[in-house]
């Protein structure tokens, strides 16, 4: 139902605020603020396996990163919907649970706190050592497609605008040669001609049939154990960009866009951000074992790795750290977006705070994130989850080597997740251990996306458990701060907005976010985004620079606690400074 409210040119309220009789998963009044986490996945009927080699023994890398998650609207009726990605068996292995292959799964969204499995339906059956996944509509139709990486051909699904998808990598050009094997990945419009184009980040050149055993070299043993050989010891895989030439068609402009010029990496995520906030993506890879890249965007089709010049490549120590999984928000309040960064154990992870000047301050002990150090973090997102206005850190974390509960390393194979609740001041504080079951009970977690699932103000958790079953996890703690969902549709620019900056202006502070495809650990977030606004009620304007360089203003809403959509052209131009 869409309603239009007189006055507010190019706004339109998706969905009214939901009473707490009609959410699924009420609030409860005696679970305490800001959280209370609760796994509803079982209830909610998103019950599959996730099989990633064998369940209890890894002996090849390729067992142990796990596999990403995206939420998406595939058929466009304003409910998000869950894809997960699959990885597969080891050749001549069964499958703990299943009869059949291995496959990535589609769940739409039922609208009453339930899925539906529609894999089969929608022809998104398909098996092989999925990794990593990102959403966004590079044909422009609006219809969100779904691109899949992993180690052999990397899998394009073109939505086809009726439920299916048609799986299109080949005559599109971005399945890649098969041998590097693909982790991260986000679509974005790098030149800003209205298209989106595609980043792919890739692990190693990988062969299973030559891959050495555990304890086999010196790259094989951990704290004197043997365990699986990797990174280090196998061949790094550049990273690689493709054009969007519009048709459906992409052509490979890793050479000379400067994005093979990375060499030596071992990379897994992919945080799109414009960090230096001149008008253009740059695009952040968190990189195993190695350190970090910044690309940033010259404007001119060319990328320069500037991540030891901007602080973001190691920490403050000057070493390098295991990445896995990034994400950015502007948790300070300052209007400038910060990065954070989760890394291997017996290590921090990393909080870089954005100085304003195109240079990052690692701020992690300062504010209060030098802690947790056992634990082995993967997909992380800033989200706000008690709508008070500052953005909180969400982490999921799980071992890599089964062998650290036996050999008693100093850290469990399965781990607890964090969350670092923003005290407004710069500053975080872990209220893991009193925020609910979902988060304590311990997984060996990989992939983490972030949604308004059920379009009331809540934003729930999904992810994806390493060879076990995913979570789904909804906050019934009640809060009772404001919020703003936004859609935005672009015209000029690429359908998604992927690339888009928000600005929303109160009387009293500003909050800053941008549509970004990928990020977390190899995931794909809902394309909306979501604003806490504490007590806040009354906004003084929205400002939104579109991926093609437009700035628009909009007028704020009449109310808040609801999401509006906002189409490129239908703001106003604001007065020159």
């Amino acid at each position: 139902m869409k309603l239009r409210l007189p006055g507010l040119v190019g706004m339109v309220i998706l969905f009214l605020t939901m009473s707490f009789a009609q959410q699924p998963y009420p609030p409860a009044a005696g679970n305490s603020p800001p959280a209370w986490f609760v796994d509803v996945a079982s209830k909610a009927g998103i019950i599959v396996r996730n099989v990633n080699g064998s369940v209890e023994s890894k002996r090849y890398i390729i067992e142990a990163t796990g596999s990403g998650v995206a939420i998406l609207d595939y058929d466009r009726d304003g409910w998000p919907d869950i894809f997960l990605v699959n990885g597969t068996a080891l050749p001549g292995a069964k499958t703990e649970d299943d009869r059949d292959k291995p496959t990535n799964h589609l769940f739409h969204n039922n609208h009453d706190g339930t899925f539906t499995d529609v894999t089969a339906k929608a022809g998104l059956v398909s098996t092989g050592w999925g990794q990593g996944v990102c959403v966004g509509d590079y044909y422009n139709d609006g219809y969100d497609d779904i691109y899949v990486t992993g180690y052999g051909k990397n899998r394009l699904f073109h939505n086809q605008g009726n439920g299916t998808f048609k799986e299109v990598a080949e005559q599109a050009g971005v399945a890649g040669t098969g041998k590097e094997w693909g982790t991260g990945c986000a679509f974005v419009d790098y030149n800003r001609d209205g298209k989106l184009d595609l980043a792919v980040a890739n692990y190693v050149h990988f062969d299973l049939a030559h891959t050495p055993e555990p304890g086999q070299s010196a790259g094989c043993i951990w704290k004197g154990v043997p365990v699986m050989c990797g990174p280090r010891g196998l061949e790094s895989a550049p990273n690689v960009l493709y054009h969007n030439l519009g048709g459906g068609k992409f052509e490979d402009v890793s050479k000379r866009s400067g994005f093979e010029r990375t060499n030596g990496h071992y990379c897994f995520s992919i945080t799109t951000f414009d960090y230096d906030d001149d008008g253009w993506p740059d695009l952040y890879v968190a990189c195993d074992s190695t350190p970090a890249i910044l690309y940033r965007n010259n404007h001119d089709g060319t990328f320069t790795d500037t991540a030891a010049d901007a602080g973001v490549a190691f920490n403050e120590d000057g070493r390098e750290q295991a990445g896995m999984g990034s994400t950015s928000a502007d948790y300070d309040g300052d209007g400038k977006l910060d990065l954070f960064k989760t890394n291997f154990s017996d290590d921090t992870s990393t909080l870089y705070r954005n100085n304003g000047d195109a240079t990052f301050t690692d701020m992690t002990y300062p504010a209060g994130l030098g802690i947790n150090t056992d634990a082995l973090g993967w997909g992380t997102m800033f989200a706000d989850i008690d709508n008070d206005g500052w953005p909180d850190l969400l982490v999921v974390n799980g071992h890599v080597y089964p062998e650290v509960d036996s050999a008693k390393l100093g850290s469990f194979y399965r781990e607890p997740r964090f969350l670092y609740y923003n005290l407004g001041n710069g500053k975080f504080r872990d209220v893991s251990k009193t925020s609910g079951p979902g988060l304590a009970e311990p997984r060996s977690s990989r992939g983490l996306a972030i949604a308004d699932l059920f379009n009331d103000g809540r934003l729930e958790a999904v992810i994806n458990n390493l060879s076990d079953r995913p979570m789904l996890l909804v906050n019934l703690a009640k809060n009772p701060n404001h919020w703003l969902g936004l859609h935005l549709v672009g015209t000029s620019s690429n359908r998604d907005a992927i690339g888009a900056r928000v600005t929303l202006h109160s009387a009293k502070r500003l909050w800053v976010d941008e549509v970004r495809s990928g990020s977390s650990y190899n995931s794909s977030n809902d394309l909306r985004l979501h604003f806490g606004l504490g007590a806040e009620t009354t906004l003084t304007n929205i400002q939104v620079r579109w991926p093609s360089g437009k700035i628009e203003l909009f007028p704020p809403p009449a109310s808040v606690d609801h999401l509006i959509e906002l189409t490129e052209g239908k703001g106003h131009t604001p007065p020159a400074p």
